[in-house]
């Protein structure tokens, strides 16, 4: 789709402080920002004793979905890519501590010490490749890697995503329980297109705990089994990005081209007034491996 803000620009350029503030600044967004939380709070399934929960949001932006992390009595850390959209962050005075990093390389945090993790719609952004250096599954992996290591046993981590495919899908769940998560996705009102939202619940820990899905709201309020959803759709290929540098192809002498023919042609530049290395011993032979 080309109003998919992973397809126009990474993250950090995208969310500019322009665009930063307009975000902010929507009605709507806020509205669909705080329900798109709830949800993911309530998914969380966090224990309902009172006690504030520490939780991580990744991909925080400015704050919208932090504040309904505040609203339910927990203390929060925000972690996002984008400057503009922390510095609007802290100009809202938002009450969790902020950090600005690439969730693709991993979550800088100490082991175990988080006891709940919530995301909306940051983690298919990891599907793009950004720079030449970016591979989508060694990115996912570093990040659910070490989302894995800074939670407590038994905490819950829920996603909000919009995959772009189904396959685009499956990479970002089997790259989770890779990682050593169970869980699976969960879908509300899987029959709407518009109301429709899709939920990674992850659970650390071992197989022992309770690692069960919850189930998604269906389109008549009750709630729907991950067996309703029908993934049937067209598109079976995970499109990495139109942003993605092709790979330079490498000239590869072909079957046959040895010495004397690339002695001739060599002869041929000479003859068109082009300036050509001299013939050695070493003209067309076979350089070595250096691996």
């Amino acid at each position: 789709m080309a109003n998919r803000p992973e397809s126009l620009a990474p993250p950090e350029i995208f969310y500019d402080d322009t665009e930063a503030r307009k975000y902010t600044s929507s009605s709507r967004i806020i509205e669909i920002q705080a329900k798109l939380s709830e949800r993911a709070v309530e998914l969380l399934a966090l224990p309902d004793d009172g006690i504030p929960r520490l939780l991580l949001d990744i991909g925080c932006g400015s704050g919208l979905s932090g504040e309904t992390l505040t609203e339910e009595g927990h203390h929060w850390i925000g972690m996002d890519i984008s400057k503009s959209m922390l510095d609007v962050a802290l100009e809202r005075e938002t009450e969790g501590d902020l950090l600005l990093g690439d969730m693709g390389q991993g979550v800088p945090l100490r082991s175990g010490v988080i006891d709940g993790a919530i995301s909306i719609s940051a983690v298919q952004w990891l599907c793009n490749a950004d720079k030449s250096s970016h591979e989508p599954r060694l990115r996912l992996k570093a990040f659910f890697g070490s989302l894995y290591k800074c939670l407590a046993r038994g905490a819950r981590a829920v996603f909000q995503v919009y995959p772009e495919s189904v396959a685009q899908r499956e990479l970002i769940l089997r790259s989770a329980m890779y990682a050593g998560f169970a869980g699976g996705v969960v879908v509300d009102y899987p029959h709407s297109s518009k109301r429709r939202k899709e939920y990674l619940v992850l659970t650390c820990g071992p197989a022992s705990l309770s690692t069960a899905v919850p189930q998604g709201k269906g389109s008549d309020g009750e709630c729907c089994s991950d067996d309703d959803f029908s993934g049937d759709e067209e598109d079976q290929t995970v499109r990495i990005s139109d942003r993605h540098r092709p790979v330079k192809k490498q000239r590869v002498n072909k079957k046959g081209k040895g010495r004397e023919w690339i002695i001739k042609k060599k002869e041929q530049m000479r003859k068109k007034g082009n300036v050509v290395p001299p013939d050695t011993k070493y003209t067309g032979r076979k350089r070595k491996s250096r691996f």
